[in-house]
């Protein structure tokens, strides 16, 4: 037995420095070397499995409730990775070569995550760009490589505790009594309650013509990005957003924490929250009109919105050819929070509702 597992490990020892060897002089990938590595982690990472996405779809009242198709029947698994090649795979003539620079290049990432995308595009056209994107960072500056390849551990979802190492706590550490909100609020908000500008929506997703053309272009309207939401996660307030879909006539919406990488240096001011007209609406028992279809065209609030599910208010559509046409019944919409967070309380909403002075 001794014997054989020093003869293992010197084979191993072996094909990792072949490997080193081989990458140094070219950049060819060693497939035994990265099938070890796969197996252990990659397999397991969000990136390679789609947990995440299926996890909303199908559990804790997730829209397959409605739709009653399970999640492996719709192509949404196939935009997921399979292999180290999309990110690190860069052909030149009739070889392929390993590339660390490709996998930081952000536009790697950016080719599946549209909606960080869209962010981008949005607050370079509102002057709300991220502040990290604004001064040259990339997305792997903060997502090292257990974000990207996993841990080992298998994740429901990326809002699972331990599932995204990435942190503005690794590079900053504000000190309370230098700044007063830091002070007042006592580690109960999170970064991004203050420091994102706002939160990227997508609304209306018509489930039906989805299907039926199998094209997602033209069949939800464009992503909204004129408020932030509230909402209760792993014991603070942090910033939230919301999905909501159209499937024959039923209405779906979810909420959940998102970090949109919208972040601003300077926080908010204590008005954009507190005493704002959203949290009046709310506290006189009257609905926040969050996206109202009027004269043709979705109308969306600006600003900072609590999120207390009741009083909210969401136009739904159908896509009747080219022309989107009000949902006509006085259905409910179904609502899921699924396991990522929760909606303010009311001992909340009343602290929101006192008005601050600066």
């Amino acid at each position: 037995m001794r014997l054989a597992f020093d003869r293992n490990k010197s084979k191993g020892w072996i094909v990792g420095f072949i490997s080193i060897v081989l990458l140094v002089a070219g950049g060819l990938v060693v497939i035994s070397s990265a099938q070890e590595n796969q197996e252990t982690f990659f397999s397991k990472s969000l990136h390679y499995t789609g947990e995440g996405m299926r996890y909303w779809y199908e559990e804790h009242g997730g829209f397959m409730e409605i739709t009653h198709i399970p999640y492996d029947k719709l192509d949404c698994q196939n935009c997921h990775v399979k292999s180290c090649d999309p990110c690190h795979a860069k052909r030149k003539g009739e070889k392929s070569f390993y590339r660390v620079a490709k996998a930081k290049n952000m536009d790697t990432c950016l080719t599946c995550h549209s909606r960080e995308k869209t962010t981008f595009k949005l607050g370079r056209e509102k002057g709300s760009l991220d502040v990290h994107i604004d001064k040259g960072m990339v997305c792997a500056d903060c997502h090292k490589g257990e974000d990207v390849h996993g841990d080992g551990t298998y994740y429901h979802s990326m809002r699972d505790k331990g599932a995204v190492k990435a942190s503005c706590e690794t590079c900053h550490h504000p000190k309370e009594k230098d700044i007063r909100a830091h002070k007042v609020h006592k580690g109960k908000l999170d970064c991004s309650s203050c420091h994102i500008s706002n939160s990227i929506s997508c609304l209306n997703c018509h489930f039906d013509n989805f299907l039926k053309t199998g094209k997602r272009k033209g069949n939800f309207l464009p992503p909204i990005q004129d408020w932030i939401l509230l909402i209760n996660y792993q014991g603070k307030v942090t910033s939230g957003s919301v999905q909501t879909l159209v499937y024959e006539n039923q209405k779906f919406i979810a909420y959940s924490p998102y970090f949109t990488h919208a972040v601003q240096a300077k926080g908010k001011e204590c008005t954009d929250c507190h005493a704002n007209p959203a949290v009046k609406l709310i506290q006189k028992g009257k609905p926040v009109p969050m996206a109202v279809f009027k004269e043709g065209k979705m109308v969306s609030w600006k600003g900072v919105v609590p999120l207390v599910p009741e009083q909210l208010e969401w136009s739904f559509l159908n896509k009747v050819e080219d022309k989107w046409i009000p949902i006509e019944n006085d259905k409910l919409p179904k609502t899921q929070f699924a396991c990522y967070g929760e909606p303010l309380t009311k001992k909340q909403i009343k602290k929101l509702a006192i008005p601050i002075k600066k």
